[in-house]
């Protein structure tokens, strides 16, 4: 699928439904939703965008983390899930690069590649063209906090979770409270989580990223 029918892409994933990302069991103790367990990517699909970023169950010296390697390639690992934000607003997860990209416009369509990056997407229902994503990433230059329009369409967020290379080849831990994202950034509607993404992408800088992701989980807590 090109990456311009990204709009498009959003709505399939919440529209699909079981044929395409089943929701499957949900590891669930208390108020902790895990997404992802870093050994475990039986309950995931793979969505190409440009060509196919290699992602792999590896051992990352520490345990067991999913490795990506993009080499002018686009694709994302989905997952389709229920999440009540209201119940379990803070998303957490690590993850860690090898490098960031000779990238200095990120938000422009000549830029849009992140060595990381981790999206969730809300459903607009039957109004699909209410379907909106919020990507954390980590970016190459932009400032750690900065916010701004995807350069594909305007129903996704940028938001730059991590910056440049001065955590390259660690191990980061990283924290949001997600729902305060989407209701200060998408409006108050936004309350349940319907899919979420890993991505890798390098498809139109044309360079090399490795990229790496630990467990993804929902809690009620902040840590």
């Amino acid at each position: 699928m090109d990456r311009k029918k990204w709009q498009g892409m959003m709505a399939t994933i919440v529209l699909a439904g079981a044929a395409l990302w089943p929701v499957g069991p949900i590891w669930a103790e208390s108020e902790r939703i895990t997404v992802l367990i870093a050994s475990d990517l039986s309950e995931w699909e793979e969505k190409s965008f440009q060509g196919s970023t290699e992602y792999s169950v590896v051992d990352s010296g520490t345990g067991p983390a999913v490795r990506a390697f993009s080499n002018g390639s686009a694709s994302g690992l989905f997952r389709k899930v229920n999440v009540d934000l209201h119940r379990t607003p803070f998303l957490h997860w690590s993850w860690r690069i090898e490098n960031v990209l000779d990238n200095d416009q990120e938000w422009s369509k000549a830029g849009d590649d992140y060595a990381a990056r981790i999206y969730v997407v809300f459903s607009g229902g039957a109004l699909f063209w209410r379907t909106r994503a919020l990507n954390y990433v980590w970016s190459s230059h932009q400032e750690v906090g900065s916010v701004w329009p995807n350069a594909y369409t305007s129903n996704a967020i940028m938001i730059a979770q991590q910056s440049g290379d001065g955590l390259s080849g660690r191990w980061v831990t990283e924290s949001r409270n997600v729902l305060a994202d989407a209701q200060r950034l998408l409006g108050s509607r936004y309350t349940h989580l319907d899919a979420i993404a890993i991505m890798t992408d390098t498809d139109d800088t044309g360079q090399q990223a490795v990229a790496y992701y630990g467990d993804i989980y929902f809690s009620g807590e902040h840590p």
